[in-house]
């Protein structure tokens, strides 16, 4: 087993979450990466859902520790207080539910809750974010019709640390591509002049520019994923008092991984 040990988030709720499991423990299972997943949570419990109950039984397969504490039943009388209280209260119990294990990093892998400051401080945790550092906030959508309104040359695929600001933690790892040349100036052109408002209407994201751009970002998020894994297990990056830093233990403002993720993207016939 290795030395460093991984916490895994997720609350499992599609076939997206089980595919990633599998990808990053095959990686483990074949030498790839030099970790070990020390526990898998989940904010759902089983009976909650098919496709949490599907993932379930992967964790259970794999002979990973399972570790529920649905967010949906917990302490149904406070649904009433703030939302802060009640994140307070949640986290503190799936903390003290996940007291013995001592993971080296923790991975949001398709974990639909924020994460409260507490838990935060408790544990390093990364999560991917569908833009390049410095890019656009937002949900994927939101990151994709920004990228078209500014018109952009390059976009990218992060890791961050989670922080209790929502997706404004320090980039981690990254990858960049550009948006730019073919194939996509084609459908550049045919964008010219319009407005972000007067393209959402008619086929909105179902436009050739905005279709293409989501493709190849769907293509790096896997890929990052596991580098990123692969990278912290092997000592390349790491972080320190909240600051991401090389073997050397120089401070940098994320981990540039393009080259490793272009690669596994060309092999794929990305």
């Amino acid at each position: 087993m290795s030395s460093y040990h991984l916490g895994w988030f997720s609350t499992g709720r599609d076939k997206a979450a089980r595919d990633l499991l599998t990808v990053v423990w095959q990686e483990i299972r074949q030498g790839r990466i030099k970790a070990d997943i020390a526990f898998v949570f989940s904010n759902r419990e089983r009976g909650e859902a098919v496709e949490s109950d599907l993932f379930f039984d992967l964790v259970e397969g794999y002979g990973i520790p399972l570790v529920c504490v649905s967010s949906g039943k917990f302490q149904p009388e406070k649904r009433s207080a703030a939302l802060e209280e009640w994140r307070l209260s949640y986290d503190r119990e799936v903390m003290k539910r996940l007291e013995g294990f001592n993971p080296d990093l923790c991975v949001l892998a398709g974990y639909m809750l924020i994460v409260g400051k507490e838990m935060c401080q408790r544990y390093k945790m990364i999560n991917l974010h569908p833009a390049a550092p410095g890019g656009p906030t937002g949900t994927w959508q939101e990151v994709i019709w920004k990228l078209i309104e500014t018109r952009a040359g390059s976009t990218g695929v992060m890791m961050h640390l989670v922080t209790p600001e929502l997706d404004k933690g320090p980039a981690v790892t990254f990858c960049t591509f550009s948006i730019r040349g073919e194939p996509f100036e084609r459908h550049w052109r045919g964008v010219e002049g319009l407005s972000v408002e007067q393209l959402k209407k008619g086929q909105g994201e179902k436009k050739p520019l905005f279709r293409l751009i989501r493709e190849q970002g769907l293509a790096r998020e896997f890929p990052l994923i596991t580098a990123t894994v692969r990278a912290f297990g092997e000592g390349r990056v790491r972080i320190e008092q909240g600051r991401v830093v090389d073997a050397g233990g120089k401070h940098v403002d994320g981990y540039d991984l393009t080259a490793e993720i272009d690669r596994i993207v060309q092999e794929k016939g990305g």
